[in-house]
């Protein structure tokens, strides 16, 4: 059944049509029930489903991971080691450990492999900047996360090692793109069904990491 919202005199347009969108949404409703920190859950439980990312023992770093839905579905695949990192204040996840922390920190990197205990075997990132609304300024923005999770990824990431990060309708490409296939054997993008159909969002995927170069 659908609910619908009614205008408030003091609630913008947009908070307006953000609650109806929420409070219609099935993703949503479900997370509730079955205990997610968020929708998001949704979306790395497909993709690892299809991708097969994150099993039992595997060694997990979750870049931008509040409210914790990423966090929770690591632990629930059988992670051995499920850490994260955020600005954003969050409740503690079972069976995970993260910092309050911008990634972009410069003392960020090392803390996390620090916090991670050695190297990595899947690096996930769900990062992505505030919206302007202009779609090549947005773009930019999240790839520039994306090659800054990328960067991460090559100095942590065991090898064979995956890489899941978010990027919007267009895809990685250029130099990024360029990269991923240099460092990993298959590259490839997805979007679960759980990301909003109205969303540019979508995930590269890349699985097979070449391992680092001696100096």
């Amino acid at each position: 059944m659908r609910v619908n919202v009614k205008t408030a005199k003091k609630r913008k347009l947009s908070s307006t049509l953000w609650l109806d969108r929420q409070l219609n949404d099935p993703y949503v409703a479900r997370a509730k029930a079955e205990g997610y920190k968020s929708r998001a859950a949704y979306k790395l439980i497909e993709l690892n489903e299809k991708f097969h990312l994150i099993g039992k023992g595997s060694r997990v770093v979750d870049l931008g991971c509040a409210p914790g839905g990423w966090l929770q579905a690591a632990v629930e695949a059988g992670a051995a080691r499920v850490v994260g990192i955020d600005c954003l204040s969050m409740a503690h996840v079972p069976g995970s450990e993260h910092l309050e922390l911008d990634f972009l920190d410069d003392a960020a990197p090392q803390r996390l492999k620090d916090l991670i205990g050695g190297e990595a075997d899947v690096v996930l990132s769900d990062m992505a900047a505030p919206t302007t609304g202009h779609k090549g300024t947005d773009h930019l923005r999240i790839i520039a996360l994306a090659e800054a999770a990328l960067d991460f990824a090559e100095d942590t990431l065991a090898p064979g090692g995956a890489f899941l990060c978010k990027v919007f309708q267009g895809g990685a490409e250029g130099a990024l793109l360029a990269r991923l296939k240099e460092k990993f054997t298959t590259v490839k993008h997805a979007k679960p069904k759980s990301s909003r159909a109205d969303s540019a969002e979508i995930y590269v995927v890349a699985t097979g990491f070449r391992g680092r170069r001696s100096a």
